[in-house]
């Protein structure tokens, strides 16, 4: 399965922000996605999710253009950087409502055993991140959006969560952006900087540099 976005027209208060991005994406690939505050990288996510409406778009599904919203279909996993769960919701519901596995979650986060009968709001911001994004992670769905998934967890977490997206990319696309391009970089197989409304695929560490992105 692929997924590719292009001609893409996104301006806010008639100021361009999307306009010359082409991002392909596919199973067994990971597809990351870096660029400074403001370049367009959440909104892009939404574009694809379908929440956001540009001016113009074009996404394809294995060369085909959608029908409709990819949010209205089965098929695709986000994570926001605001939170995703409610915060009275039990973690256990949580779970039940992803269709994914308490038990196995624990067998990699032991710490969070103690939160078995709690409800969300009992956790750290980042804690709570943690399971948000393992949720979405895990959930199965054919595309899978992460939105600064690293942001906030221990680092400790964030290997594992490395660990896990290689798993998930074996049958899912998953596309992520972060602003800890070292972790975009080892997790990624196909990396794309935005730049001033543009996109451009990223080969290696020294052209982010050459790009100015790094120093």
């Amino acid at each position: 399965m692929t997924l590719e976005i292009d001609s893409v027209d996104l301006e806010f208060d008639g100021k361009k922000v999307l306009y010359g991005i082409y991002i392909k994406s596919e199973r067994g690939k990971v597809t990351g996605i870096l660029g400074r505050n403001g370049s367009g990288k959440t909104s892009l996510l939404r574009i694809l999710f379908g929440d956001l409406q540009p001016k113009y778009k074009n996404i394809r599904t294995n060369g085909k253009c959608l029908p409709r919203p990819l949010y209205r279909t089965e098929k695709i996993g986000y994570l926001p950087q605001y939170s995703l769960l409610p915060k009275h919701l039990n973690i256990n519901r949580a779970f039940k409502l992803f269709n994914v596995s308490w038990e196995q979650f624990l067998n990699l986060f032991q710490s969070f055993k103690i939160y078995n009968k709690k409800r969300i709001k009992d956790l750290s911001s980042g804690e709570i991140r943690v399971i948000e994004a393992y949720l979405v992670l895990m959930s199965n769905k054919e595309i899978i959006l992460l939105d600064e998934p690293f942001s906030f967890i221990a680092p400790i977490y964030v290997e594992k969560f490395k660990a896990l997206i290689r798993q998930a990319k074996k049958r899912s696309i998953i596309i992520l952006t972060d602003h800890f391009y070292n972790d975009i970089l080892a997790v990624s197989d196909t990396v794309y900087l935005l730049k001033n409304g543009c996109s451009k695929k990223i080969e290696d560490k020294a052209e982010l540099k050459r790009e100015g992105y790094i120093n």
